[in-house]
């Protein structure tokens, strides 16, 4: 009888174990601390668990049975599946993989906004002043979040926390405030059929981080498109530079007859007359003094710039660039090349083989010119998919060998150049008065005397500056009127200006290779170019009362009335 009572004993011990492990996680869960107590109590009761296991085997030969084999079989696999759900809970909380499969990507932030808000110099919050919390908002938010830690956001009840609101100056229920340092900026105000955009956030946020505003002037006054709404205006490129932080305002060189000093960048955009040769001097004369172009010039146009090109190695073809490849699929004629191949450069570094296309196009011929540095930006696809057409009258566009070009054909191309401008010289630096123009009458040339220019103003070379300057046996000049530094220029070249103007701007990477072209001419290397977010299609239907009777009628009797009869003559086909 004792030694029977004394096993029972050992065994009730035994269940001992799983009331330790059971007290050990109960205090780690209610406490959210796994300290040294319950990490005690769950050792102690597993331990005990496994002497129980053992002995009870050991007694009752248990491990042998066929039973015993087929539970513990059973319970390795239980443990086994809820180690793999749980590796993949933790994984899926630390690293986030998501899919978008939406066609605009409305929950994936565009590259342009991704690039942003990782290279963030200093804490920016966002300040949402509205009670409810809109799912969609967060997300974005949260998206946000996810590039960067010091990026924050706050849902923020104007009613609980007046002082705050009154701080901001908030004045409705759901205006969002962006709040970096001691800059505040309001972003925009939402509602239930207005949700934060994350272009306008964006905007709003590269111009807060951005210190330097750029100045950009649009040439005019040639035909140009024009910078307000209208029919082929550019009022939608225009608008997306001001949200880049960049100072627009139009320029007419017939009036001023220079670029101001202030120009970033100065936009010819698609002129259609010829500019006065004085024009065409002060364009030069502003890219030999360091300043940065953008030429966007249309096929049948000839704005008299080849004197200008031809110094950077770039030509104008007067023929039409004509792409079949993508007709039936973007549904536009072959006069509207599709461009999916781009160059290495910054401006189309993270383009891939993203859609453009430029309606009306003609191409450029590159050749090397010492100095200059090219980079083709756009190719179209190679013959017999394009080709340059070389007879614009004809209704029926073949490619004919003796006059058309063969592609693939470079519809833009961005170049650099060195500049070694001309050091304001003393006239104690000079042995001897020269009767060459000083570099003060060379910046005063009359618009009458522009034809002589070429010869009063030739381009930096060695050759010229030691005529100008003394000889090493001269007198050094003092190095803060005299020194030398050297500037860059930069120009970009597109045959096509169409692709700019409001309608096409919007669509795919129109709009990037615009916006990125003029942020890399402006050399603000801060700026990411990249692809900018885009607005989301707006896919609601909007039904006639008619139409939406016909809806009514037809989902609630007439559907039903299908199946019905159609159950109806199965169960008598059946009977």
């Amino acid at each position: 009888m004792k030694i029977v009572a004394k096993k029972k004993l050992w065994k009730y011990l035994f269940w001992l174990g799983p009331f330790l492990i059971t007290v050990g996680l109960t205090v780690g869960l209610v406490s959210e601390q796994w300290g040294l107590i319950p990490l005690v109590f769950i050792i102690a009761g597993i331990f005990i668990s496994g002497l129980g296991i053992i002995w009870q085997s050991y007694q009752t030969n248990w491990w042998n049975r066929r039973s015993t084999q087929a539970g513990t079989n059973a319970l390795v696999v239980t443990l086994a599946i809820l180690a793999i759900l749980g590796l993949i809970n933790f994984l899926g909380t630390r690293y986030h993989l998501r899919a978008d499969l939406t066609e605009s990507q409305l929950f994936t932030l565009a590259p342009q906004s991704r690039e942003l808000v990782s290279v963030l110099a200093q804490p920016v919050k966002v300040w949402v002043f509205d009670i409810n919390q809109n799912p969609q908002d967060r997300e974005l938010l949260e998206n946000y979040q996810r590039q960067s830690s010091k990026f924050k956001y706050e849902y923020i009840n104007p009613e609980a926390r007046p002082g705050l609101a009154e701080k901001f100056g908030v004045k409705n229920y759901g205006e969002v405030y962006l709040e970096s340092g001691d800059k505040r900026q309001l972003v925009q105000t939402i509602n239930e059929n207005e949700r934060l955009s994350e272009i306008r956030l964006t905007s709003r946020l590269q111009q807060l981080t951005n210190l330097t505003t750029a100045k950009v002037y649009l040439l005019q006054g040639h035909g140009e498109r024009q910078l307000s709404a209208g029919k082929g205006a550019m009022s939608q490129a225009v608008q997306g530079l001001g949200d880049k932080n960049f100072t627009t305002a139009p320029l007419n060189l017939a009036e001023t007859s220079k670029v101001p000093q202030d120009a970033a960048v100065v936009i010819v955009a698609g002129p259609k007359r010829e500019l006065f040769q004085g024009e065409v001097n002060a364009l030069q004369q502003y890219l030999n003094r360091g300043g940065n172009l953008l030429l966007m010039i249309d096929p049948n146009t000839d704005p008299k710039l080849n004197s200008l090109l031809q110094e950077w190695g770039v030509r104008l073809d007067n023929r039409l660039a004509v792409d079949v490849s993508g007709e039936s699929v973007v549904g536009r004629g072959p006069a509207a090349p599709l461009v999916t191949e781009y160059g290495q450069h910054p401006i189309t570094k993270d383009f891939g083989n993203g859609n453009s296309f430029y309606p009306i196009s003609r191409p450029l011929e590159i050749t090397s010119v010492p100095g200059v540095e090219a980079t083709p930006l756009l190719r179209t696809k190679p013959y017999p998919s394009s080709w340059a057409e070389s007879d614009l009258q004809s209704e029926k566009l073949e490619f004919n060998a003796d006059k058309d070009l063969k592609g693939p054909l470079t519809l833009g191309v961005a170049l650099t150049r060195k500049q070694t401008p001309k050091s304001t010289s003393t006239p104690q630096v000079l042995p001897t008065p020269s009767p060459l123009p000083s570099p003060t009458t060379q910046g005063k040339t009359s618009p009458n005397s522009s034809a002589k220019t070429p010869q009063a103003l030739p381009l930096p070379s060695p050759t010229t500056q030691s005529k100008a300057f003394p000889t090493p046996s001269s007198p050094p000049s003092p190095p803060t009127s005299s020194s030398q530094t050297t500037t860059e220029s930069r120009l970009v070249v597109l045959g096509n200006s169409n692709f700019a103007t409001d309608g096409l701007f919007q669509q795919q990477l129109n709009g990037d290779v615009f916006l990125n072209s003029v942020t890399w001419l402006s050399k603000q290397d801060q700026q990411p170019l990249s692809i900018r977010p885009k607005e989301p299609k707006n896919r609601r239907i909007t039904l006639t009362t008619t139409q939406a009777n016909l809806l009514i009628l037809s989902s609630l009797l007439v559907l039903p009335l299908i199946g019905l009869s159609a159950a109806v003559i199965i169960w008598w086909k059946r009977r």
